[in-house]
């Protein structure tokens, strides 16, 4: 191979059990610079990596890493390419110093090269400090570092990362990206996987996959260049900006549109064509500005627009009733939340109250606090010291009665993957009390809302990303509950099937629902009317997305995103930190 390729795949096809995974797909790999691949779930790009890691092998088709054929070739290819899948294979028992041992002894790093090795990528990725910890023991950011410095152990020439940032916060994302720009630099080929399209902007090059296919390679700037004049901000909106963005999306001039604050992003159908204000009734002061346009617009255009704004969910569920004696400003409540393990404290102090019908996010860096928070507010973790209540129900005294009254979606897939669908289905609606007709009706309505038929024989641990999250969330709101707990709900999932997702979010929201989210990904923060920001263990800042960016922001700053806010804050209450006595 010449001209700088490391990779070149050449009519390439696979095929699981009869399905075509990849139909077709030519690419080019360069050195030296990140080249990301991008796609809905199931486009192929999970399985494109594994055929370049000679993990399959090709139904048809051509692979050449460095001159090398992935399985004619798989003992020379191990020696030059590293390869870190979505679920790297940590021992969480071993210290960071037993994983980086076993990975030398596997790829075969010995004597002065492997004590050379260790001393770099310790220091790369800043977990000198921390090698006699255990692995299971260290933040989600660390994780993926560690991940990271096992994958470089030989020092490959080519660099395969699957999802590597997926939950981890944006400070640790940042860090990530950092680190293997230098890699990049340095002359290394890196393929970089990614549900996150503002990381894939930064790529060279970008592969955006679909229905197994590349639909576009090359420049990200010249495909968001595409779309200038298609992206607007609607601002100033008056009522309710989740009826106005359903609204919207039901106009033909807009094929996407996000929340942003109390704003609205708006992709356009074709430039220069508006929407009507009249028709969004936004009220009389709104108005419509261009704004730059980003790859993630592009991406939502190429796969022919968003889901629209209209939740079926929202529409098979009842108003959302609450017992005439609670309050509606406290549905959720937490006063003074401490925890502690030990020594340690992880929440300190906590206080916050969350009102009926209203989305509440908590954000925060990995090992920050928040899922702590998260956990007893649902009452999984009993407080040390403090209160947490729901609807006035204090989980100490009564946390059977107040589990009842809300419905938890786990940050990782907390289903039972050996078990069917149907099973699963079956399994919370009995948990949650249903029996006889009353339950065979809500499992049936579910499996229609959420699309599930094809997949109710099907167990829930080999599902699509996607349908898994549409089963998590069907058994999470089976028994119709008045508040929602959504612990990193969409983390990895495509940009179409986030909007999915937060559609029926809103909807529930306009029904009455009151919801309690933790993300790390800051534009699903966008959504929330409300946000507490944790850090070390105290909650550093609180507010509407836009208080959040105003305190955050400089006076001559404007149109700060919310990924630069939350790493803003975080930096000043370092600072702060450092400079008390």
């Amino acid at each position: 191979m010449d001209d700088g390729i490391a990779v070149a795949i050449r009519g390439l096809e696979h095929r699981f059990a009869g399905q075509v995974a990849l139909g077709g797909v030519d690419a080019d790999i360069r050195r030296g610079r990140i080249t990301g691949l991008v796609g809905p779930d199931g486009a192929g790009k999970t399985t494109l990596m594994r055929l370049m890691a000679g993990l399959l092998k090709p139904g048809s088709g051509t692979i050449r890493v460095e001159n090398l054929d992935p399985i004619g070739d798989a003992d020379a290819l191990h020696r030059l390419l590293g390869y870190m899948p979505q679920k790297f294979g940590l021992y969480e028992d071993l210290t960071v110093q037993e994983n980086l041992d076993l990975y030398a002894d596997l790829r075969g790093v010995h004597g002065q090269e492997r004590q050379r090795s260790f001393a770099q990528l310790l220091s790369f990725t800043d977990l000198t400090r921390f090698t006699d910890r255990p692995a299971g023991k260290l933040s989600g950011g660390m994780k993926q570092k560690l991940g990271l410095a096992c994958t470089l152990l030989g020092t490959p020439q080519v660099l395969l990362l699957d999802e590597p940032s997926v939950g981890v916060d944006p400070i640790s994302r940042r860090e990530l990206w950092r680190m293997v720009g230098e890699l990049a630099h340095g002359g290394m080929a890196v393929v970089w996987s990614t549900s996150y399209l503002d990381e894939a902007e930064l790529c060279g090059d970008v592969l955006l996959m679909n229905a197994g296919k590349v639909v576009y390679a090359g420049a990200p700037a010249q495909l968001i260049d595409t779309m200038r004049g298609r992206s607007l901000q609607l601002r100033n909106i008056a009522g309710s900006h989740r009826q106005v963005l359903q609204r919207a999306l039901r106009l033909p001039e807009v094929i996407d549109g996000v929340i942003q604050g109390r704003s609205l992003r708006l992709v356009l159908r074709n430039a220069g064509k508006y929407p009507s204000l009249e028709q969004l009734a936004a009220g009389a002061d709104a108005v419509l500005v261009e704004v730059k346009p980003r790859l993630e617009d592009a991406f939502i255009d190429i796969l022919g627009g968003g889901p629209g704004g209209d939740s079926v969910l929202a529409e098979h569920m009842p108003q959302a009733a609450l017992p005439p004696d609670v309050d509606i400003d406290a549905v959720i409540s937490a006063k003074s939340l401490t925890r502690r393990f030990g020594d340690f404290v992880a929440t300190d102090d906590i206080s916050f109250q969350v009102r009926r019908g209203e989305i509440f996010g908590l954000l925060g860096p990995n090992g920050a606090g928040k899922s702590t928070t998260f956990k007893m507010m649902c009452g999984l973790l009993r407080p040390s010291s403090g209160q947490a209540t729901v609807m006035g129900i204090d989980f100490k005294r009564s946390a059977s009665q107040a589990r009842r009254k809300l419905g938890y979606m786990a940050q990782k897939f907390a289903l039972y993957g050996n078990l069917t669908v149907a099973q699963n289905l079956e399994f919370f609606s009995g948990i949650y009390g249903l029996r006889g007709a009353q339950q065979r009706a809500t499992i049936d309505d579910m499996v229609r809302v959420f699309s599930l038929q094809p997949y109710l024989q099907s167990p829930a641990g080999e599902l699509p990303l996607g349908f898994k999250q549409r089963l998590a969330l069907s058994c999470a709101i089976m028994h119709q509950p008045p508040l929602l707990f959504l612990d990193e709900p969409t983390s990895g999932v495509d940009p179409i099937t986030r909007r999915e997702f937060w559609t029926h979010i809103n909807g529930l929201v306009d029904k009455g629902v009151t919801v309690m989210v933790t993300t790390h990904f800051m534009d699903e923060a966008e959504y929330c009317d409300r946000i507490g920001l944790v850090y070390r263990g105290r909650m550093i800042a609180a507010g509407t997305p836009d208080d959040l960016k105003q305190q955050a922001s400089h006076a001559d700053e404007v149109d700060m995103t919310m990924e630069e806010a939350f790493i803003r804050l975080v930096q000043n209450d370092d600072r702060s930190r450092e400079a008390a006595p």
